[in-house]
């Protein structure tokens, strides 16, 4: 890790503020300003969240749902324990971890979200086809897990095949949107895609 790396962070306005607040990584902050824009978190859901580790999105999902929510989240690095916040360390590919998270929700998700990202190989195409395969990935767990008119956030790198990915989402989801908020890094070619309304599925309009 070198120290100009080090030193970068160091100066990031959201990394500060994450130290600052007790927030377990900056991304939290993304979270926030996508719900605060698309409003996809209420009190009371159910959220599951793919790709959890470290838990920066799960302590946000935690405040937002309240006491009588649920917030499971899964990854295949262990996650330190956090309030009101259930955790599995497995690898959502294994059908035995999906059903682990289909018992711990009682089949019942309002919100499936995921900020997961392949491992950077330098290859800008192979990395966008493998981020557009975990996409496709949260995709599939939440046409099988979400309830009518539930939502979906996922991390995707923009590429030649984005298009595809947000036309299948529009098959199934009321509304599609593409979003970058102000806390991604400017270098950063991620992009969010909110879909909202599980079941409700129109031309969604896409922006």
């Amino acid at each position: 890790m070198s120290n100009n790396w080090m030193q970068e962070r160091r100066r990031d306005y959201y990394y500060r503020k994450a130290k600052q607040l007790d927030y377990r990584s900056r991304a939290s902050f993304k979270l926030m300003q996508i719900d605060d824009r698309f409003n996809i978190i209420h009190p009371g859901m159910t959220v599951v969240d793919l790709g959890a580790a470290p838990g920066g999105w799960l302590q946000v999902a935690a405040e937002r749902v309240g006491p009588k929510g649920k917030v499971v989240g899964v990854d295949l690095q262990p996650i330190a324990p956090l309030e009101g916040v259930q955790t599995i360390k497995g690898d959502i590919k294994n059908e035995a971890v999906r059903e682990e998270l289909l018992t711990m929700t009682n089949g019942r998700v309002d919100l499936v979200m995921s900020d997961m990202s392949p491992n950077i190989s330098g290859s800008y195409s192979m990395d966008h086809a493998r981020s557009i395969e975990l996409c496709e990935m949260a995709m599939a767990f939440a046409l099988r897990t979400l309830s009518p008119g539930g939502n979906m956030l996922v991390k995707m790198f923009e590429g030649d095949l984005s298009r595809d990915f947000i036309d299948e989402l529009k098959k199934h989801f009321a509304n599609v949107k593409r979003y970058s908020p102000e806390a991604s890094r400017s270098s950063s070619s991620e992009i969010y895609v909110v879909a909202k309304g599980f079941g409700k599925s129109k031309k969604g309009q896409d922006g």
